[in-house]
């Protein structure tokens, strides 16, 4: 069954994670598609005419790196891949799509992901900054906006509905792999997989000073901006007690969310027009 958008943001997020097990939710009507072609994931969700999620898959791969696709082929052959599997959930081709990049990367050097659609056989492909798509899942008025991806930390500043600054900075799961592999000698897939793993918490203190890493560059991005809550999006902040570590270097009120890792492509998915 579709989510109702009459349900709170977290509401919809959890509902959303359980169409990524199930089947595809009955649809009639027109459907869009946003696909977030992550550094360690690659995530398809298509959403009704209403905006809410019917259709939720995602894939390993490591095609992306901070925005720029690095491997075309791979990239692409995941996301045929993901576009095959919901046509044939759906009943229904697929034409239309928008995919995001960094606020700091920009539209302009993200070309190859609206051409990684195109080779996918959208034929119709519109890009979005992440921070703005995260939001538009979130549909903050006033507060700071983070999205946290492999690679960078996004950050948006909205006030009146308006984005007010927009910026990023290196710094996201890929620098937390690297510290779980450092710490137990381990390789960097290793260590993703024990940290998706790791529903307890149990290596947060090994992982603390990347989250410290990533609430400093929050702080540095949101000076004068201070009075905002912090919404946290994206995979890399969904381990346990992350929100908390941010929240007390902050000294903000933070707010984090079920199933994180949607956030960004549902937004992605509601910009199409």
């Amino acid at each position: 069954m579709a989510v109702s958008l009459k349900q709170s943001i977290s509401d919809v997020l959890r509902a959303a994670g359980s169409l990524s097990d199930n089947a595809a939710a009955q649809v009639s009507g027109p459907v869009r598609t946003g696909i977030d072609l992550g550094t360690a994931t690659c995530v398809l969700v298509t959403i009704d005419e209403e905006g809410a999620p019917v259709w939720i898959d995602a894939t390993p791969t490591a095609a992306i790196r901070d925005g720029v696709v690095v491997d075309f082929a791979e990239a692409a052959a995941a996301t045929t891949r993901l576009r095959a599997r919901a046509e044939e959930r759906l009943q229904r081709e697929l034409t239309t799509a928008a995919t995001c990049y960094p606020p700091c990367v920009g539209e302009a050097e993200s070309r190859a992901c609206r051409f990684v659609l195109e080779a996918a056989g959208f034929e119709e492909v519109s890009l979005i900054d992440e921070v703005s798509a995260a939001n538009l899942a979130l549909g903050v008025r006033d507060g700071v906006v983070v999205d946290v991806g492999g690679g960078s930390t996004g950050v948006g500043v909205f006030r009146n509905g308006s984005l007010e600054l927009l910026d990023d900075r290196p710094g996201g799961g890929h620098h937390l792999d690297l510290i779980l592999s450092g710490a137990f000698g381990i390789d960097q897939d290793e260590a993703e997989r024990r940290k998706r793993e790791g529903s307890d918490g149990e290596f947060l203190s090994i992982l603390r000073p990347g989250f410290e890493r990533i609430a400093q560059n929050i702080a540095d991005l949101t000076r004068g901006a201070d009075d905002l809550d912090v919404h946290l999006a994206g995979g890399a902040l969904m381990y346990p007690g992350a929100d908390s570590v941010i929240a007390a270097f902050l000294d903000r009120t933070v707010h984090s969310y079920p199933n994180a890792n949607l956030i960004t492509p549902l937004g992605i998915a509601r910009s199409v027009a």
